[in-house]
């Protein structure tokens, strides 16, 4: 059996803890809480269940290494505080801790990571002897494991797009997700964080170009693209009111080029109620939100990724599966060579091992 500790109890990390709460083979001993009303309250309360575990939230990272787990599941938001992220979880890994997370997105792809935020982690692992893997749904799932499965049903391959399309309209998360993309801001103001020139590269630039290697492809280059939609009328929903002449859609892409061609592209498009956008692409009917890849070649393969649940809302179904694609991997993470690891390292098998009791 494992010993875990569950790093932050945000979007995603209630849906670890949860996960870890459940499992037989694994065995909660910490959770470390960021907010002061989190602090000192049972895990089980944290993520809505009602039998109390006995382990209590606490922000003292010493603390939560003295109970020498095997594995850290963080989950905490890294994007917009990188350093403090990268240096929490090397504080882990040199002691010897493994960690498994969906924070600093960079890390999905390790092996394009920038060397100010690669360099540190691969010393921290060598001093530790111990391992890091991060992932999720996209950036990861939907980049990695579904774009390679339906690459290997085809005999050539012409272009390769994997889209995320989803209404986050019921995501609750304002304060990130929509700051980040500048929803509710009008024409001419300053881009959003997400949208600066750049970083879509800088975010998503990565993937492209690991699914570029994987397929043995020299990119000429890869460029973004970015298309607002602003609308009308007042859109109401759960994450925020927008009013007339507000942002309330954006479509953008990581695009990889060859000859001036297109032929490996990361794309999202992001509305905010169905009402945004009525001209872009949407998900299949009954859905408010599709993850696919599709593949143009030797034939035409279009996989979609249709996520629900009988209680949540596909995008907090989401949250899960980001959720899902650390914790699965805790078993094969601790048994590994040190480092840093990417999913085409796990064997497919082991990301399955103890879903069903």
């Amino acid at each position: 059996m494992r010993r875990v500790v569950q790093f932050s109890t945000g979007n995603v990390g209630q849906h670890s803890l949860r996960a870890l709460i459940g499992r037989p083979d694994l065995e909660l001993v910490g959770v470390h809480a960021a907010s002061p009303e989190k602090i000192g309250r049972d895990a089980a309360e944290l993520c809505g269940l009602s039998e109390p575990t006995g382990v209590v939230a606490t922000d003292d990272i010493d603390a939560l290494i003295a109970l020498k787990p095997d594995c850290v599941v963080y989950t905490a938001l890294g994007e917009t505080r990188p350093i403090e992220a990268m240096e929490q979880m090397a504080r882990f890994l040199a002691a010897g801790i493994n960690v498994v997370g969906t924070s600093l997105v960079w890390l999905v792809t390790p092996r394009h990571a920038d060397e100010w935020l690669r360099g540190p982690l691969e010393a921290a692992c060598a001093e530790g002897n111990s391992s890091l893997y991060v992932n999720g749904i996209d950036p990861g799932y939907s980049s990695d494991t579904s774009v390679f499965a339906a690459l290997s049903l085809v005999t050539r391959a012409e272009s390769v797009t994997v889209q995320e399309t989803f209404d986050y309209g019921n995501y609750d998360d304002y304060e990130y997700t929509g700051t980040a993309m500048g929803f509710g801001s009008k024409p001419g103001d300053e881009p959003a964080m997400a949208f600066q020139p750049g970083v879509i590269t800088a975010m998503f630039g990565s993937l492209v170009r690991n699914i570029g290697g994987h397929l043995g492809v020299q990119l000429d280059e890869v460029t973004e693209r970015c298309e607002p939609w602003y609308t009308d009328e007042q859109i109401e929903c759960r994450m925020m009111t927008v009013e007339p002449g507000g942002l309330a859609a954006v479509r953008f892409a990581a695009v990889g080029l060859r000859g001036g061609t297109p032929v490996i592209t990361v794309e999202h498009t992001t509305r905010l109620t169905p009402a945004a956008a009525p001209d872009w692409e949407y998900p299949p009917e009954g859905h408010s939100g599709v993850h696919k890849v599709i593949i143009e070649g030797e034939p035409r393969v279009e996989v979609n990724t249709l996520l629900s649940h009988p209680t949540l809302d596909v995008t907090e179904a989401g949250c899960v599966s980001t959720a899902a694609r650390a914790v699965n991997a805790i078993d094969w993470v601790c048994r590994a060579p040190a480092g840093l690891i990417s999913v085409d390292q796990i064997p497919a098998n082991e990301l399955v091992r103890g879903l069903m009791w």
